[in-house]
């Protein structure tokens, strides 16, 4: 609908995590050099927490793209508060180790052959634990105990943990004294600040061939940065609807006005509760 209007080559805004659009505003990139960093260590644990929407995922699905395939193994796993056990078995499917009709022994020799395995080979092996605030302490111990096989004093496998803010109280708890000692180093994404909002939304524009059709106003950027705190995924959300509504109403300009409407309409439809008013 809008692409054609604006002569886009594809939507800019979708909502799915897409490293061809990661951003590297100066949360993200220091976020970034957070994640390589551990990826050098080879060792411990790597913790990242931000808001939601603030760009865990497509941080996660950039170092995946741009790491894999350089001696560089790597999985990811998105928890629903399931127990150890079952992280267990979630993380030998994602690195296609089997475990139908085996015993909770038996499949954690396979996994450790299978690092073993990596390590002669000199491979890093990486494991992406997204939504980590919903894991219960005794899969945060699994996963613990996972990070501790080793050969020849060397770490076989590398845990990223990302959650909302309150992982960090998660694993301030004295009962997780042990995994905390193991943290390498950690890091909370904050949102965009009013300057990268704007470069945010030109950066995806961009992308998909955009030349300035439509064109933001200044009031408009200001307007966008006010209603989403500088949040990713409600600044994709907002500039959607925004770009929907140019294409509707036939607007090769998006000034405040637009952006006040499309706002006002989101909080009436309860589309957007998260959007200030």
């Amino acid at each position: 609908m809008y692409t054609e209007f604006y002569k886009l080559k594809g939507r800019p805004f979708q909502l799915s995590p897409d490293p061809r659009f990661f951003f590297e505003g100066k949360p993200h990139k220091k976020a970034l050099a957070y994640l390589t960093y551990g990826i050098s260590q080879r060792e411990g644990f790597i913790v990242i927490t931000g808001e939601i929407g603030a760009g865990k995922t497509i941080l996660v699905e950039y170092i995946l793209s741009t790491f894999i395939g350089k001696n560089v193994i790597a999985a990811k796993v998105v928890t629903t508060q399931v127990n150890a056990d079952d992280l267990l078995r979630m993380v030998a499917t994602a690195f296609d180790v089997p475990q139908e009709n085996i015993d909770k022994a038996t499949l954690l020799r396979r996994m450790e052959s299978f690092l073993v395995d990596c390590n002669r080979t000199n491979r890093t092996v990486l494991l992406f634990v997204d939504e980590a605030q919903n894991l219960p302490h005794s899969a945060l111990e699994e996963l613990r105990m996972l990070s501790n096989m080793q050969t020849g004093g060397r770490s076989l496998l590398q845990i990223y943990l990302l959650g909302q803010p309150e992982f960090r109280r998660t694993i301030a708890r004295k009962s997780l004294e042990q995994l905390r000692q193991r943290v390498i180093t950690s890091y909370h994404l904050q949102p965009l600040d009013a300057e990268e909002t704007q470069q945010y939304i030109e950066h995806r524009l961009d992308l998909v061939g955009w030349d300035n059709d439509p064109e933001f106003s200044a009031e408009a950027y200001k307007m966008i940065f006010e209603a989403t705190g500088g949040v990713p995924r409600k600044i994709n959300l907002l500039c959607d609807r925004l770009l929907l509504l140019g294409y509707l109403e036939e607007k090769h300009e998006i000034g405040a006005d637009i952006v006040k409407e499309v706002v006002l309409d989101m909080h009436t439809e309860g589309s957007a509760p998260a959007l200030s008013a």
